[in-house]
């Protein structure tokens, strides 16, 4: 039997050493949206600081490939790019994330888009064995799953002004939805 000032020893060891911080949350609104760099299946680098700088930046994180391309994430993604000339009219920024295993993610995200065209304000981006997803609180860690689908509008100042997560695989947000949500500058 473990004595009182044993465990309280072991106890304060625990939270000192941070296993009892509490996970990520996803950005709220109102809140500034942390950095990221991610890798985009052109090959070119994407960080949100520096798209920040010139533009608004609406980040749509879809499910990657949980096995299976994603039909709602393909249907969400092709709304949006029907939309594409809007987004580029309000001068914003589109990031798509696609999230997964390392193995094979860049060849399954190129083969999402393949025979697709989407201009150059829109991204799509790998996020390997779920750093980004998991540094926003949005990982969905049950079988078959990857991520929460989410959407988040990120002003110039890098400040969060429209964010939905979906904790199913639908409720995602809408294009118009956003459309609306995008900052008047």
């Amino acid at each position: 039997m473990m004595t009182g000032w044993i465990w309280a020893v072991l106890s304060a060891g625990l939270v000192a050493s941070g296993c009892d911080a509490a996970p990520p949350k996803p950005p709220k609104v109102g809140e500034k949206a942390a950095d990221f760099e991610l890798s985009a299946i052109d090959g070119d680098t994407v960080q949100l600081s520096k798209l920040t700088k010139t533009a608004p930046v609406v980040v749509v994180v879809m499910r990657g490939f949980p096995g299976y391309q994603c039909p709602i994430c393909s249907q969400q993604f092709g709304q949006f790019v029907n939309k594409a000339e809007e987004f580029g009219k309000a001068g914003v920024q589109v990031v798509f994330v696609y999230p997964g295993p390392s193995a094979e993610l860049m060849e399954r995200a190129k083969a999402f888009v393949k025979g697709q065209d989407y201009p150059d304000h829109f991204n799509l981006v790998i996020d390997p064995d779920y750093a980004f997803t998991q540094s926003y609180g949005l990982r969905w860690n049950a079988r078959n799953e990857t991520a929460y689908p989410s959407t988040f509008v990120v002003d110039r100042s890098g400040k969060v002004v429209y964010a939905k997560v979906s904790t199913t695989h639908g409720g995602r947000a809408g294009v118009q939805e956003v459309l609306k949500a995008l900052p008047k500058e």
